[in-house]
């Protein structure tokens, strides 16, 4: 500890300023300017103080794949900017914890700050605190139909409604007229815009299913229930880790042959599926850039005062996973960028 604060000092002074450094702003970068012990799975990094501080805050839950990319797309953009990014979501799906943290990020003042918006009402009046305050803002993922309305600076992430609309034109060119939409988190706007515009893609019949994100044998046996009631010609998962339990029921009904199954996002075990022809396709909102592109932004913002798309929703999706392009984005995947 006592080095880190002389290491510190030393790099403040060589820049002729003096001033308290909050913790957050300490950041490790991989030079030489300074030698610390060996980590055992780390070389010897060198501490460098950041001048620029952002935080995000999401709903995205431990367990979901998408949130580990959309983090690690953050972290790259820390280290090249140069910024100290921190991330916070609450352990399951929580709109009260949200909204907690983002009026802790506010009373603290960081240099940016990057929000998903499951709930843009509840979540709106801290949002607006925020954009008060003076603290650039951007929302990702979920909010896409509602950041103008909260005066934020952008919006990065996949127009979800859209989405939904392009995935319903598929399964209909498929042969699919009804559809069974398979919601893990009651409560996101962003999920039920996808099931909106699977409606309208189809023009058919869809009907929705809640089940649990982190219980993947109760969403197996509610698919199956669900399965055995009115018949449907697909099952749609809105997130990847319903659509092995999608896969498992529809195998059990016995009409793997006529019930076809798709999702929106990725994971390894989707990608795998969609290579052998398990699932038609995955809907990739490319969680990756959603967690790169506000940081590169918000440094420009800091740095210079500049900023691209002001007021604009920049599309990081829906690009199609299919059987042809599957390999191709599972090498991917194994470096955590899709």
């Amino acid at each position: 500890m006592k080095r880190l604060l002389l290491l510190a000092l030393l790099v403040l002074a060589g820049c002729g300023a003096e001033r308290t450094v909050p913790g957050d702003d300490i950041v490790v970068r991989a030079d030489d300017r300074a030698v610390t012990r060996d980590a055992p799975d780390q070389q010897s990094r060198g501490v460098r103080i950041a001048d620029m501080r952002f935080v995000f805050i999401t709903h995205g839950q431990a367990s979901d794949p998408v949130w580990p990319v959309v983090k690690r797309g953050s972290e790259a953009a820390g280290r090249q900017t140069g910024a100290a990014v921190s991330y916070r979501a609450p352990d399951s799906f929580s709109i009260s914890t949200m909204r907690r943290y983002i009026d802790q990020a506010v009373a603290d003042h960081p240099d940016g700050l990057v929000l998903s918006v499951p709930d843009p009402i509840a979540l709106g009046p801290s949002i607006r605190r925020a954009v008060e305050a003076g603290i650039p803002t951007i929302t990702i993922n979920s909010g896409s139909d509602a950041f103008k309305r909260l005066g934020v600076l952008a919006h990065v992430g996949q127009p979800e409604y859209e989405a939904g609309v392009q995935a319903g034109e598929r399964l209909k060119r498929a042969g699919v007229k009804s559809v069974l939409c398979v919601n893990h988190e009651e409560g996101n706007a962003g999920l039920d815009d996808r099931c909106r515009g699977l409606q309208a893609g189809i023009g058919g019949r869809v009907r929705s299913l809640a089940v649990p994100l982190q219980d993947a044998a109760t969403a197996q046996r509610r698919m199956s229930a669900a399965l055995g009631g009115e018949p449907v010609d697909a099952v749609v998962t809105l997130g990847s880790n319903e659509a092995p339990p999608a896969i498992a029921a529809v195998k059990a009904s016995g009409q793997s042959a006529r019930i076809k199954v798709a999702t929106f996002d990725l994971s390894p075990e989707v990608l795998t599926a969609v290579r052998d022809g398990k699932i038609l396709f995955a809907v990739d909102q490319q969680p990756y850039l959603q967690g790169y592109i506000p940081v590169i932004m918000l440094a420009e913002k800091v740095r210079h005062g500049i900023f691209a798309g002001t007021g604009q929703l920049i599309p990081t999706g829906p690009q199609f996973v299919t059987k042809d392009n599957a390999e191709d984005a599972l090498r991917l995947s194994e470096d955590g960028i899709r």
